[in-house]
């Protein structure tokens, strides 16, 4: 398993689309076969900021995720417009 923890911070004013396109994405995401689990949180008193929590079931799956149609849409065209990721850390399971 592969895990990606991604943080986002929305511009100001731009939280609800964010939310709207995040909402789109986790959507798709999660029909992706290889996704075990997509996830948006946004923080409880910063609306700005936003973690992704992402599971596939591998590095090939992360990648077919990573050059799906709606990945490339939302994550790297729509998103970057409305706000910045500024974090994004790749795990894996220990035990």
């Amino acid at each position: 398993m592969v895990v990606l923890a991604v943080t986002w911070m929305a511009k100001v004013g731009r939280e609800a689309e964010v939310v709207a396109i995040f909402e789109k994405l986790s959507a798709e995401s999660r029909k992706e076969p290889g996704c075990l689990m997509y996830q948006v949180h946004k923080h409880k008193t910063d609306p700005r900021r936003f973690f992704v929590y992402e599971q596939y079931k591998d590095d090939a799956a992360l990648e077919a995720h990573r050059t799906s149609p709606h990945f490339l849409q939302m994550a790297k065209k729509d998103l970057p417009k409305l706000g910045d990721r500024t974090e994004g850390h790749l795990f894996e399971p220990i035990g």
